[in-house]
């Protein structure tokens, strides 16, 4: 059954304009007659006057028009969208039939993003803490029976066995940390900061709060920065985050004595920030699984240096929320170069006279 409706008249335009929720109407031939400003907001793309199916081309949605347009009624689909970020809508589609007697659809859309991922969230923290957890866990109650036990009056064994307590705390607080963290990131994927942030502003900070470490392993760390500030949208908070994962495993599994080099460049559309150390470098068939999340290419060397194997997996996260891309080039025996790369903010870079 259709309802009827006059999708040009002022009334019908000011009413979905008026709507806080995710609406569109379409006229017979798909295209937008009105839409509102929550639906704007939610895919900036679709524009009145504009063909829905050139926005969104997913066969699901494309077919449940055709049925719904041409059988009237009402359909609910739900539609996943992988790129640039994965979201998950909710679309309520119904019949309409104007004065003239043609047929138009009105969409409304939820955004079950969020939700979504809080599931699969819950689901994937359960699995991974369960997982990492065990081994510090079972060292800390093997150290507790035997400080209960045999070494209860063994002053030497207890202060040994305490330390190495103590660092177990702190690798499990540090793991439960990076989780919480990448957790964060997630649930907040589809949502693209918007704030002016500066690029070489982050990466100076950073080097700074790195510097007694880069010292202890006796690297010198060499930034390279433009005159200007890097602006690029973004979350000052994650973007402090990934420049100290990159710059703090460049120092740890660089070379010892060695050097890591910070690199900020402003492109006419992109800004990029690349961290290069010249350790061993990294097989190339471990590369493409670098940022999975625990995937370590030495797990002894990882732990020794107080890794959580989620390091690389918080920055790809925070890369693809910033609606940017990662590059990793390394060769054994020739150190590793990770490159940020973020759209650019605001107009381009002058170039010099």
């Amino acid at each position: 059954m259709f309802e009827t409706v006059d999708p040009n008249a002022p009334a019908t335009l000011a009413l979905i304009g008026a709507l806080g929720s995710a609406v569109v109407l379409l006229d017979a031939q798909g295209v937008v007659q009105a839409l509102s400003p929550a639906m704007n907001a939610l895919i900036p793309a679709l524009d009145q006057g504009r063909q829905l199916t050139l926005v969104m081309r997913d066969p699901d949605l494309i077919g449940a028009m055709e049925q719904v347009s041409s059988q009237g009624g009402r359909r609910v689909i739900e539609l996943v969208e992988r790129v640039p970020v994965e979201r998950t809508f909710r679309i309520h589609i119904a019949a309409l039939r104007t004065a003239g007697g043609r047929r138009s659809l009105l969409l409304t859309f939820e955004d079950l993003s969020e939700q979504r991922v809080t599931e699969r969230m819950r689901v994937d923290f359960v699995a991974n803490a369960s997982h990492e957890l065990r081994t510090p866990l079972a060292s800390l109650l093997g150290f507790v029976e035997t400080l209960q036990g045999p070494a209860r009056n063994d002053a030497g064994a207890r202060d040994r066995f305490l330390t190495i307590m103590r660092e177990q705390g702190l690798r499990m607080a540090r793991l439960v940390d990076d989780l919480l963290s990448l957790s964060r990131i997630e649930l907040r994927a589809h949502l693209a900061p918007e704030t002016p942030v500066d690029l070489a502003g982050i990466s100076r900070e950073i080097v700074d709060s790195l510097t007694l470490m880069a010292r202890e392993r006796n690297v010198n760390l060499r930034l390279s920065l433009p005159e200007q500030p890097v602006k690029v949208a973004g979350d000052r908070d994650e973007l402090l985050r990934l420049m100290e994962n990159l710059v703090e495993n460049a120092i740890k599994y660089g070379r010892r004595d060695g050097e890591v080099a910070i690199d900020v460049i402003d492109g006419a559309t992109e800004a990029s920030v690349s961290v290069r150390d010249d350790g061993p470098g990294i097989a190339p068939e471990h590369l493409p699984r670098l940022t999975e999340r625990f995937y370590r290419v030495d797990t002894a060397a990882s732990r020794e240096a107080g890794g959580t194997g989620l390091g690389l997996a918080i920055v790809k996260h925070i890369v693809l929320r910033h609606r940017g891309r990662l590059t990793i080039e390394s060769l054994l025996g020739q150190g590793a170069t990770f490159k940020a790369i973020f759209p650019r903010l605001g107009p381009a870079p002058r170039s010099p006279s």
